[in-house]
């Protein structure tokens, strides 16, 4: 029997030298994969009590959804600033070569409520930790943090050690 990994294709030396880039897009490419991905990542949320689920833009968004699909629950779009028309909340974090700025609508969590956070994949962990602002300046609650790939090395663990975080695959300097 295939698990995720077994659908992520590595691409090495990309973007640049030295780079093994992850490629979920193979997991897409597969409605088997797909369909696995998604079940595995709603086994991450057993026994987690959650309003909604946040996905970061942009695959957390591919993920997120169904997942909220699943669950039975709201999804809540964290998108790069200026893409929401409503009033937002935003919260700008640290990239490899720059900066980047997400937000999020001012209305879409109320005070008390828990919140599960989705992305692809957890690196430095900047994104998922803009996201968590996000959500604890409007009163939410990360109740967990979930991500289809983790590469281990770049510690973004550490980064979030105050939250409860899982993964599907994991890659340790591979």
């Amino acid at each position: 029997m295939k698990t995720v990994k077994d659908y992520i294709i590595t691409i090495p030396d990309f973007p640049q030298p030295g780079i093994q880039f992850r490629d979920v897009t193979s997991v897409l490419d597969s409605p088997e994969g797909l369909k696995l991905s998604i079940d595995e990542l709603y086994k991450l949320l057993d026994g987690v009590e959650f309003d909604a689920i946040a996905g970061v833009e942009s695959r957390g968004f591919i993920f997120g959804a169904p997942l909220a699909y699943k669950a039975d629950t709201a999804f809540i779009p964290v998108r790069k600033k200026g893409k929401l028309p409503r009033e937002t909340v935003e919260q700008s974090y640290d990239l490899e070569y720059g900066k980047a700025t997400i937000e999020i609508h001012k209305d879409a969590i109320k005070p008390g409520d828990k919140i599960v956070i989705i992305d692809d994949l957890i690196a430095t962990g900047g994104s998922a930790e803009a996201a968590a602002k996000l959500v604890e300046q409007l009163g939410g609650e990360v109740v967990k943090m979930i991500f289809l790939i983790e590469l281990v090395d770049l510690k973004g663990r550490e980064r979030l050690a105050k939250y409860d975080i899982a993964s599907v695959v994991q890659y340790e300097g591979e």
